[in-house]
């Protein structure tokens, strides 16, 4: 578990009558936390850390980045969305083998598909494209506004 007590926490939120949602990279299994929505952000290829960081750091997350038998327990046990950053039409080939390998029937409409970008011309870049995409194949389009708004910048 990443947050040792953060069952007790979602636990009390939800006795006070609070919606909850949780996003996770869904690498660990979710073992009967609360939760009304689960948004699910499994990473793809294009998300590997560069050089910056030590070849072991790399090798952990590719070997972590895809969990399906962890995914599948977040999706049986919860309403659930899936979350995916994309970069290129490559990555949209990636986010399809995915969940056509986990075998679970998820509607389309579950697929949220994010540009990739860290500045607002970067997603303005990919916003046409990935829309037109969403429309066609039925995935929902989110913008992201927090870097629309703040920039590229951590506790935004």
């Amino acid at each position: 578990m990443i947050a040792g007590e953060i069952r007790e926490l979602a636990a009390a939120i939800k006795q006070l009558g609070h919606h909850i949602t949780i996003e996770t990279a869904a690498t660990v299994a979710p073992g009967g936390i609360a939760c009304d929505l689960a948004s699910l952000s499994p990473k793809l290829r294009n998300s590997a850390p560069g050089e910056r960081l030590p070849a072991a750091w790399r090798k952990r997350h590719e070997q972590t980045r895809w969990q399906p038998d962890v995914v599948r327990a977040w999706l049986r046990q919860y309403a659930f969305q899936l979350k995916f950053v994309v970069a290129t039409a490559v990555d949209v080939d990636e986010i399809e083998s995915l969940v056509r390998e986990l075998g679970e029937p998820i509607p389309p409409a579950k697929i949220l598909l994010m540009p990739e970008g860290t500045t607002p011309a970067a997603l303005q870049s990919r916003a046409s494209w990935l829309s037109e995409l969403c429309k066609a194949r039925g995935y929902r389009y989110a913008p992201r506004l927090h870097i629309e708004l703040y920039g590229n910048r951590r506790g935004t």
